[in-house]
């Protein structure tokens, strides 16, 4: 049933359990007679990304609703129920909280201290008493039910993820050389603006790698698991490499007539090749590669040994082309590094199906 809903694209894991979560609480607080509203508010806001941040961070709620619990128990036995109790409850809990290092609950415990405030008995006593135990009845229901159902899965997310930025770092490493900076800045913006979204994506990708490490702590995986998992990390590695070069390349200022044609065709080729490398899922590197990026390392070479010659002996700063051939001799050094890895897996993922 639950493989059911999970397959509706508005209704993820995360959704499905938030809404089991209020569900279970709101029925164990009608069943014992409880406010409902302050545990299901607090069952909507503890639900986490992964197991382990359920269980650190309820370790965290937990003390942090008391202190709202009490602040805003305190302030309404001094103001009553005005504006000022819940500016004060409000700001003491936010207070204490961070001062004790309970960032995390923070949001928890301000909702408690606001949200008690209107409805406080007679009894002072009870009414916190109350308050604290049903937002507790959220925090322990929500942990345990991201615990126990639809634990996480975030590996096909990588993987898929890392295609893709191979992709896109191969469509942008061919733009930034065909591109002429004697062009508009709206093309140049438009070539920023992609490489601002591949250094995103890539920070994206690896908080849900952390995620991934964090799951597994308290869920089982096969050894094939973890060994697709660690494969993904070296690739995810490698693509960090690339993207710091692309980041370089965005800023070298050269102009297409500062090449002969020869010139250009090999600059071209080169590029269009290790696309087609960053592209391949194996990273294969053939021969007709490797004679390009040999033609590539002559002529970098070349305008180095030219640079020298008729450079000032004070001046040490290189021309924008040859850090141009530079960086990409940097990335056929990075993808010889990847295809080695891919090969090293491959190896091992026959060698686990062949036992």
């Amino acid at each position: 049933m639950l493989n059911f809903f999970k397959g509706f694209y508005l209704l993820g894991g995360r959704t499905i359990k938030t809404g089991i979560s209020v569900f279970l609480t709101a029925l164990i607080c009608g069943f014992f007679n409880f406010p409902i509203i302050f545990a299901v508010i607090t069952a909507i806001v503890t639900i986490e990304h992964t197991a382990a941040d359920s269980i650190k961070k309820a370790m965290i709620r937990f003390p942090a609703s008391a202190i709202g619990a009490l602040s805003a128990t305190g302030f309404y036995a001094l103001f009553g129920k005005g504006a000022l109790t819940f500016a004060l409850a409000a700001m003491v809990t936010i207070a204490v909280c961070h001062k004790l290092k309970l960032d995390d609950g923070i949001l928890v415990a301000t909702i408690t201290a606001t949200a008690m405030i209107p409805d406080f008995q007679d009894d002072y006593f009870v009414s916190f008493i109350t308050r604290l135990g049903t937002t507790s009845i959220g925090i322990v229901i929500s942990t345990l039910v991201n615990f126990f159902l639809l634990p996480p899965n975030y590996s096909p997310r990588i993987y898929k993820n890392i295609n893709q930025l191979f992709v896109h770092a191969s469509q942008l490493i061919i733009r930034i050389i065909s591109n002429d900076k004697g062009e508009s800045n709206v093309k140049n913006r438009r070539i920023s603006g992609a490489y601002r979204e591949l250094t995103v994506q890539l920070e994206r990708t690896f908080q849900l790698v952390q995620f991934q490490r964090e799951e597994w702590k308290y869920h089982r995986h096969t050894i094939e698991q973890m060994k697709d998992f660690q494969f993904a990390q070296k690739k995810l590695g490698a693509l960090q490499q690339i993207t710091y070069h692309i980041g370089n390349l965005q800023y070298v200022r050269f102009m297409p007539n500062d090449f002969s044609p020869e010139e250009k065709q090999i600059l071209n080729e080169v590029v269009q090749s290790l696309a087609k490398v960053m592209k391949d899922p194996a990273h294969k590197i053939d021969k007709v590669h490797l004679q390009k990026v040999e033609k590539l390392d002559h002529l970098f070479w070349k305008w180095k040994e030219l640079h020298v010659e008729h450079s000032n002996h004070n001046k040490h700063q290189l021309p924008p082309q040859t850090i141009l051939m530079y960086e990409l001799l940097c990335f056929h050094e990075v993808l010889e590094e990847l295809e080695k890895i891919s090969a090293a897996h491959m190896k091992t993922v026959t060698q686990y199906y062949s036992e």
